[in-house]
């Protein structure tokens, strides 16, 4: 079996756990729940005829803030960086973020995750993806994307992996 590393980061409060909690165990709670520190949750699925063993590391804070441990990036093989689309104020640290996990793991699969979508009407969200670059919209709420997102990044890994 592989075993994947990704790490979930971001601004506090655009659902970083509640992503982690729909893509594990499929729940939603409406009820905030602000991670202290480190979460660490895993779930096996099958890409390419392969078992993979996907280890989520949910971080608390943005990973430029002092606080959060370099080794908390050993090992990783992919960021998924989540900002809240309702709440521009979660992107200010987002180029700073980026910027810091480029410097630790270069070369390190990167994707960014705009969450939330369920808040947004269609024309609200037309408007968000305009001004954004992420490279998924979820809803940890619906499920919107959420599967899609983690096996999307699980077989970019496994495909690197392969040779392919």
């Amino acid at each position: 079996m592989t075993t994947k590393k990704i790490l979930i980061t971001g601004s506090s409060a655009v659902g970083k756990t509640s992503l982690v909690n729909r893509f594990i165990y499929d729940r939603f709670s409406e009820l905030p729940s602000a991670s202290i520190g480190l979460k660490v949750d895993k779930k096996e699925i099958q890409v390419y005829g392969q078992q993979v063993a996907l280890i989520l590391w949910d971080i608390m804070g943005e990973i430029s803030q002092a606080k959060v441990p370099r080794t908390y990036f050993l090992g990783a093989s992919a960021v998924v960086y989540v900002f809240d689309l309702t709440c521009p104020d979660t992107c200010k640290n987002m180029e700073a973020d980026l910027a810091a996990i480029r410097r630790v793991l270069p070369g390190c699969l990167v994707r960014i995750v705009g969450n939330k979508r369920d808040l947004l009407s269609q024309e609200e969200f037309q408007v968000q993806e305009r001004k954004t670059s992420a490279d998924y919209y979820t809803s940890a709420k619906d499920g919107e994307n959420v599967e899609r997102l983690f096996t999307g990044i699980c077989r970019e890994l496994m495909k690197e992996a392969l040779g392919g």
